[in-house]
């Protein structure tokens, strides 16, 4: 393994993809590429462990991990850039990076470096007053293995721990550097390369382990997992699969409670998918991992159990604790049961304790694929609430006690298909949402996009390449031959994008932005009474968080996805 010729840190001609930092005057944020910068000194450098991991709130001027803590709230405690001064941010400095595709990755800043990730799996680690290119890592891919992505050559950050980074090839990989170099120190590989599996997520570290999931679940053949490895030589120490596989592979507890739910003879051979493709969240008192799972192969679950519909097809599309000690499963929470339209749970989770009727409690949230906010119990799972935030026809509400939706008419039944909201790229997807403790209030990316489910015409075959769905993915094409501005116009008509400020005490929109697109950034919320988001059309925009009132933006060349952070160097945020 050698690194690539390190990138130039001169402007580049062409429409590059960009990192971008912007500045109070002389003060700084990043969003993904982009960070903020206000400021007070940091104690001296940071050793990224256990301690300083568990009690990251007690150092705001970094970011350590992708989310800034295990609860994953995307919030920042600095508040020297708040709703009095925003307006006059202006760009500090940005980068192009070595690439026209997506920049998804948040981001990390720890004594005075940010480390990034960018198209193909690469490492970047810049001087964060600056820009300054310091090191990259190309972990050279092959080129070949994009035939095997869902959705493009991306990747969405790394981990750090004492010394060393972490990040996920394309091709499966699982890849330690050392954080000053930018040196191989490490490499396993955590998958079967010779199916479709994939790796995009940021990886985490718990105790000195590495945790790493894998994407995949277009394709046939992809069972899901999530793996713990040491940190400081890559052995692995345990797996966790999220669906059983054939008898020999259902040594374990969850696995054969699991396949009872299963009704096909046969359908692990497909691979059954699951995968864990996202973010994950911790609980440090609790001693609990959270992570969500993907869909089930393949989408149309008249296909995957021709005989029987009636079973759940567990551990898909479900939320779930384990024990990241050991790996042992504690407890699952299923949102889409027998799922039949790729409503993952793979989406941003947020650990808060909040006040519901007056009591607090410790609740896990998530704003899922399928459209409906959840608030669990995270100790146990237990339903607490949940509701619509975004438009849905696929399900009657959820069962008040159990959480369990009450499906509509399958969309597959009649043979037309029917037009159903949300669409696979869900209501919400990957883009993370933030939670602010000062509000409240959960912020969240969310899209309105349709879109037909229509079976296969013929009987169904698994294809040797390409997407496993059972479906017929032209169904909502639109007639050739139609003009173009008519196109134009329809497509316009029937999507969108908002920010939406979710209540999840009231199980309600306290305030909602809309954007003429869908797919827009993940957010930030910091203690200066501010949200943070990039958007499709290529804004940095600054929300008062209270009440959502446009505070600053600044156009951008391209359209941002990736959430931003903020961090604070030499007294300066």
């Amino acid at each position: 393994m050698s690194h690539d010729k390190p990138v130039s840190a001169n402007p580049v001609k062409g429409r590059h993809t960009r990192f971008f930092v912007t500045a109070l005057r002389k003060r700084l944020l990043a969003a993904a590429g982009f960070c903020l910068v206000l400021g007070a000194h940091a104690a001296g450098p940071i050793t990224v462990n256990a301690t300083t991991l568990t009690q990251a709130d007690t150092h705001p001027d970094v970011w350590m991990s992708v989310a800034r803590t295990y609860s994953e709230q995307r919030y920042s405690p600095l508040d020297q850039i708040n709703a009095g001064n925003v307006d006059k941010l202006g760009l500090a400095w940005s980068q192009d990076m070595d690439s026209r595709r997506g920049l998804e990755a948040t981001p990390l800043v720890v004594n005075g470096v940010v480390y990034t990730t960018g198209t193909w799996s690469r490492v970047y680690a810049l001087d964060a007053k600056t820009g300054k290119l310091l090191w990259s890592y190309g972990p050279k891919v092959p080129r070949a293995h994009a035939v095997e992505l869902c959705c493009d050559v991306v990747n969405r950050g790394v981990a750090l721990w004492q010394g060393r980074v972490f990040f996920g090839t394309l091709d499966g990989r699982l890849i330690a550097l050392d954080a000053k170099t930018g040196k191989l120190n490490w490499s396993v590989v955590t998958v079967d390369q010779s199916k479709p599996y994939s790796i995009t997520a940021a990886p985490r570290v718990i105790g000195g382990k590495v945790l790493i999931g894998n994407g995949g679940a277009e394709f046939a053949g992809v069972r899901g997992y999530l793996s713990a490895y040491d940190a400081n030589d890559g052995h692995m120490l345990w797996r966790f699969y999220t669906v059983p596989g054939n008898h020999a592979d259902n040594n374990n507890s969850p696995a054969l409670a699991a396949v009872k739910t299963w009704s096909k003879a046969g359908w692990w051979r497909l691979g059954g998918g699951g995968p864990v493709w996202n973010d994950l969240a911790y609980d440090p008192k609790l001693n609990l991992l959270y992570f969500g799972t993907g869909n089930a192969i393949p989408w149309n679950r008249y296909v995957r159990n021709a005989e029987d519909v009636s079973g759940d097809d567990l551990y898909t599309a479900s939320i779930m604790a384990i024990n990241p000690d050991t790996g042992q499963y504690v407890w699952h929470f299923q949102t889409t049961p027998g799922d039949a339209w790729d409503y993952d749970s793979d989406e941003h989770l947020i650990l808060a304790d909040i006040k519901i009727d007056g009591t607090k409690q410790s609740v896990i949230m998530q704003a899922n694929k399928n459209g409906f906010f959840y608030v669990l119990d995270r100790n146990t799972g237990d339903f607490i609430s949940g509701n619509n935030f975004a438009e849905q026809n696929w399900a009657k509400g959820l069962d008040p006690k159990t959480g369990r939706p009450i499906p509509e008419q399958s969309p597959y039944d009649g043979g037309q298909g029917k037009l159903t909201w949300p669409s696979p790229f869900g209501a919400h997807n990957w883009q993370g949402g933030s939670f602010s403790p000062k509000t409240g209030l959960v912020y969240i990316p969310a899209n309105d996009v349709p879109f037909l489910y229509q079976a296969e015409q013929q009987k169904f075959k698994a294809p040797e390449t390409g997407w496993d769905t059972g479906l017929n993915l032209a169904a909502g094409a639109l007639p050739p031959g139609m003009d173009p501005l008519l196109q134009t116009a329809l497509i316009q008509s029937a999507i969108a994008g908002k920010l939406i400020a979710w209540d999840p005490a009231k199980q309600r929109a306290a305030w909602t932005v809309n954007y003429p697109m869908p797919w827009n950034g993940g957010t930030l919320a910091t203690a200066g009474n501010l949200v943070f988001q990039g958007t499709a059309d290529g804004r940095f925009v600054a929300y008062n968080a209270g009440n959502g009132d446009v505070l600053w933006q600044h156009k951008l060349p391209n359209g941002i996805i990736a959430a931003p952070i903020t961090y604070r160097l030499d007294g300066q945020q």
